[in-house]
């Protein structure tokens, strides 16, 4: 008999966020700034430096004193030629300048930078070369002055950032070699079924491909966890409770399909029931069967074992929470109208295959938790609400894209 009577889809999410609540929280880990792409910072970073390191020059040309040109046109001697090297540039003396590379140390005295581009050769002297300046320039034009992208202590990454190649940028040029992240939660898998195979093999009649742990590692992955354990069992309770005992002993959260159903050889519940797990059935199709556990310490969701039901299963129950957990976008859901009518289930909320089509969404398979063809050549989900039992073609739907 089930252990819970029949949840709405909102109950059991609460029921599982509070299953998971301190599985997620998994502390933090420091790795290599060139291994963290994607990891989601774990306490705000601040930075050791200023940025710029020094003042130096944007563009390629000529530094100068900008009270030499106020009257330009004007011609300078060149006095000398600083390149973006560590090099001591000197002091710029009054009435002259230097050529200068684009990031190279400015010297002292100068105070603006004239393009190359906005200067001409001047009349060369035999003993100087000289630059004629065109027009007058502005005190600090074209100079980068140390600390004006960021000050030594000012915050650069905020906890809770997820990290992309630009935040990585940041920390390499600020020096650092490494950053505090979150570690990912850790995931293990288990497939039941005696008539599952690996994918690859040759199946005899009555065996099927098991896709569920395809999917469930991809998906997991997608969400910011991590896969540490991957197991496929047949119906036999001495081997699954062998499989979860390793999986509970190296994942922070167990993801089981199969075996959770009312009938015999439901391997799962046969093997968690004794041990306090919460069996019944959620309002909703596909993904009826649903159950929970706690073995060890370790949270344990179970999901039907029809590969679209595993698949939605997941998307509705776990996956919100990984994805929170990695610090990546939420889901979010969008109204659109059926380009067609459907009839729904009364009471249970349908999760149905579909298609975008323009403004609208169009139905791509049927409601059947085996066809997953259907799901694969989906890229939206329809979400009929429970008390709805016929829509009509405009009829406004919610919509999650896949």
């Amino acid at each position: 008999m089930p252990t819970f009577p029949r949840r709405s889809v909102e109950q059991h999410a609460d029921h599982i966020e509070r299953l998971l609540a301190g599985a997620l929280d998994t502390g933090e880990e420091t790795m290599p700034i060139d291994e963290a792409a994607g990891r989601v910072t774990a306490a705000r970073v601040v930075s050791p430096v200023d940025l710029p390191l020094f003042r130096n020059s944007q563009m390629d040309g000529f530094a100068v004193i900008a009270a030499d040109i106020a009257d330009a046109p004007v011609s300078l001697p060149v006095v000398g030629e600083i390149a973006a090297r560590p090099v001591d540039p000197g002091v710029l003396q009054p009435g002259t300048t230097v050529r200068i590379m684009t990031g190279a140390i400015v010297p002292e005295g100068a105070d603006a930078v004239v393009p190359v581009e906005d200067t001409t050769p001047g009349d060369d002297s035999e003993d100087a070369e000289t630059v004629r300046i065109g027009r007058p320039r502005a005190v600090g034009e074209y100079v980068r002055e140390r600390g004006s992208d960021v000050r030594a202590g000012d915050e650069l990454l905020p906890a809770g950032l997820r990290l992309a190649s630009r935040h990585l940028a940041v920390l390499a040029a600020s020096g650092m070699t490494t950053v505090s992240v979150r570690r990912r939660v850790r995931v293990a898998i288990v497939t039941t079924g005696a008539e599952l195979v690996a994918p690859g093999t040759d199946p005899v009649r009555g065996q099927v491909f098991d896709s569920n742990g395809t999917a469930l590692a991809a998906a997991t992955r997608a969400t910011g966890a991590e896969v540490v354990v991957r197991e496929r069992v047949a119906d036999d309770v001495d081997d699954f409770r062998r499989a979860l005992a390793t999986a509970t002993a190296q994942a922070d959260v167990v993801l089981t399909s199969g075996g959770i159903s009312m009938g015999d050889y439901e391997v799962v519940r046969e093997s968690l029931e004794p041990l306090g797990a919460e069996v019944g059935s959620v309002a909703m199709q596909p993904g009826g069967p649903q159950a929970t556990a706690t073995v060890d310490g370790t949270p344990v969701v179970c999901f039907p074992g029809n590969p679209v039901s595993t698949q939605l299963s997941f998307e509705v129950f776990v996956a919100p929470l990984l994805r929170r957990a990695a610090g990546l976008p939420e889901r979010t859901a969008s109204t659109r109208p059926l380009t067609e009518d459907l009839r729904s289930v009364s009471g249970k909320r349908q999760f149905l295959r579909a298609r975008f089509d323009g403004d609208g969404v169009t139905l791509v398979s049927g409601p059947g938790s085996h066809l997953v063809a259907g799901l694969a050549a989906s890229d939206a989900l329809v979400i009929v609400p429970e008390e709805a039992v016929e829509l009509r073609a405009g009829d406004t739907v919610t919509v999650w894209a896949l």
